[in-house]
């Protein structure tokens, strides 16, 4: 019973870590211990159908309420305070970190690992200079169209929320389509507006339902065929969006009571994060 409440606070966060902008699900999942047991669950999961399920509906569960109650104090918590609410998930980041570095500590640095490292952690460091999307999409009606265009969003959102180091709802954002659905998600209990929400959000959850399938499978491949290049790879999208939210910062005018309550959550969230990681 513990290890499924655990699981169900990973998911949680991961959820709730891909409703913010800068923020990986992804990241999460891979510093909490998680991430490769996810990706196998996923890939295999006809092969042990029980036990993938009862995985992934515990994880899932964790991650969906997560999104369904917390999305509008999220939202609050990053208008009203973002200096303490960004410096939390960066602690939780940071604190998974030693989990990834026991992975490749003992393996000499190769050239061509040091290579991916810096072509990954440049990604993400590009695109946190990109600038939002100008244009935000409308969903007010929903076409047969825009139903095939929100399905392909979501497989490239799912892509984007499986890679560690990568912003899913980022990438949203520069698509035009972050608002909208975050709008739908947290209107989704105002049952005067249900049919119209399901015909927004059933092609999007598909969307990333098949994304996440086909990027887990790309991502098993390369732990199996190429392991430590992998890893190398990922440690750069992981450093890079720990300085991406870093970065988030330097417009944010705060207090001295923020800064004090930031670095405390800092310390608790990256002590939450190496406790988890090693649950």
């Amino acid at each position: 019973m513990k290890d499924k409440i655990i699981l169900a606070i990973k998911g949680a966060l991961v959820g709730i870590a891909n409703i913010i902008p800068g923020v990986s699900g992804g990241t999460l999942a891979l510093t909490m211990g998680v991430y490769e047991d996810l990706i196998s669950a996923i890939s295999h999961f006809f092969k042990n159908v029980k036990k993938n399920l009862k995985f992934l509906l515990v994880f899932g569960l964790g991650a969906a309420l997560s999104i369904l109650l917390m999305s509008k104090v999220i939202s609050l918590c990053l208008d009203k305070f973002p200096f303490p609410t960004t410096l939390f998930f960066i602690g939780l980041i940071v604190g998974g970190v030693p989990l990834l570095t026991r992975k490749i500590r003992k393996s000499k640095v190769k050239p061509w690992n040091l290579l991916l490292f810096l072509i990954t952690f440049g990604v993400v460091i590009g695109m946190a200079f990109m600038q939002e999307g100008s244009n935000v999409v409308s969903l007010s009606h929903v076409s047969p169209w825009m139903m095939f265009v929100l399905f392909l969003v979501g497989m490239i959102a799912a892509a984007t929320m499986v890679i560690p180091g990568v912003s899913g709802s980022f990438v949203l954002m520069l698509l035009g389509f972050y608002k909208p659905i975050v709008s739908v998600v947290s209107k989704l209990t105002d049952f005067s507006q249900l049919g119209h929400n399901l015909l927004i959000l059933i092609p999007f959850g598909f969307g990333v339902l098949i994304g996440i399938i086909l990027i887990a499978k790309l991502i098993e491949f390369l732990f199996n065929k190429y392991e430590l290049s992998t890893y190398y790879a990922i440690l750069g999208f992981l450093v890079a969006s720990i300085f991406a939210l870093f970065a988030t910062l330097f417009n944010v005018s705060f207090s001295n009571v923020e800064v004090f309550v930031g670095i405390v959550l800092f310390i608790i969230s990256t002590i939450i994060g190496y406790k988890l990681g090693d649950a």
